[in-house]
């Protein structure tokens, strides 16, 4: 007998599904597990505490920005701009030519852009009347 269920976090669904998507994909696009990847960039301060970072994905050329945070009391201290330039710079490395990233626009729509980023389409109603700002960037 089949079930849906509904709960909370799952693991071993977020598991399978990841598995039965790449299959699908990597069929669909003609690439494999060996055309994507992830990566990191990290800030520490002199006590080991992080300042920022972010994480990323790459797949068959594209890079995707998944999360970019710098600390409150070090975003004066230009380490956003550091921080990106660092991802692209490890994403060309890895044969990306391309980035893609999203942010609402209550965080740094504004910021993306300003590193040459541009706007593809927006995803509304946020809460609180923001939107999703998608993003995109091809690399030199």
């Amino acid at each position: 007998m089949t079930h849906l269920t509904t709960g909370g976090r799952d693991p071993e669904l977020s598991a399978a599904l990841d598995a039965g998507l790449d299959e699908y994909n990597f069929a669909a696009t003609g690439t494999s597990k060996k055309d994507q990847d992830a990566f990191s960039v990290k800030v520490t301060d002199e006590a080991g505490a992080i300042v920022g970072g972010l994480t990323a994905w790459t797949w068959a050329g594209l890079c995707g920005i998944s999360m970019l945070w710098v600390r409150a009391d070090a975003r004066k201290d230009g380490w956003g701009s550091k921080i990106l330039r660092a991802a692209e710079d490890e994403a060309r490395r890895r044969g990306c030519d391309r980035v893609a990233v999203s942010s609402f626009t209550f965080q740094a729509p504004e910021f993306y852009q300003r590193h040459g980023y541009v706007e593809t389409g927006r995803t509304l109603g946020i809460p609180g009347g923001a939107e999703d700002v998608h993003m995109f960037k091809r690399l030199d």
